[in-house]
């Protein structure tokens, strides 16, 4: 009986120290807020590519009055050229950092409101509910962020 309590303390801990070090994956649906105004602007979602890095694409937005969920992009250089925002990839070749276990970085974001585009890196925070974005223009300290929630699905 003592050994059966003692396994079943040791199988505990073990599970609570597990869970302590976790690291929640990006992966899944998050609703990206805008950094001005707070409010919602899409539903990404956030897979792995074959090569194993991330990818994100859009798939849907929360239009400004005036626009609809058929809105292209203009701006977008190349490939992305007026195509629609709902079904674009935005986020590209995120490596998960070997120093920093929840961070993801050495990818490129897209902004398709005006088709630029920015080095990137990504950061789960409030285990896994929130994904820090950060977009920037040579080194990390001149850009912008923004917190995305995560989300069920694309709903």
């Amino acid at each position: 009986m003592k050994n059966i309590f003692s396994l079943s303390c040791i199988f505990l801990l073990l599970t609570f120290v597990q869970n302590c070090f976790a690291i929640e994956s990006p992966i899944g649906y998050w609703k990206t807020i805008d950094d001005v105004t707070g409010k919602p602007k899409a539903i990404v979602q956030i897979s792995e590519a074959k090569d194993k890095t991330l990818v994100g694409q859009i798939l849907k937005i929360y239009p400004e009055p005036g626009f609809d969920q058929n809105e292209t992009c203009a701006a977008c250089p190349g490939s992305k050229h007026n195509q629609r925002i709902v079904g674009m990839t935005i986020l590209e070749g995120l490596a998960q950092n070997t120093d920093q276990a929840n961070e993801w970085n050495n990818g490129k974001i897209l902004d398709p409101k005006n088709g630029k585009e920015y080095r990137c890196l990504i950061q789960t925070v409030d285990n896994g509910q929130k994904l820090n974005v950060r977009g920037y223009i040579g080194i990390a300290l001149f850009g912008r962020s923004q917190t995305w929630i995560r989300v069920k699905d694309a709903a």
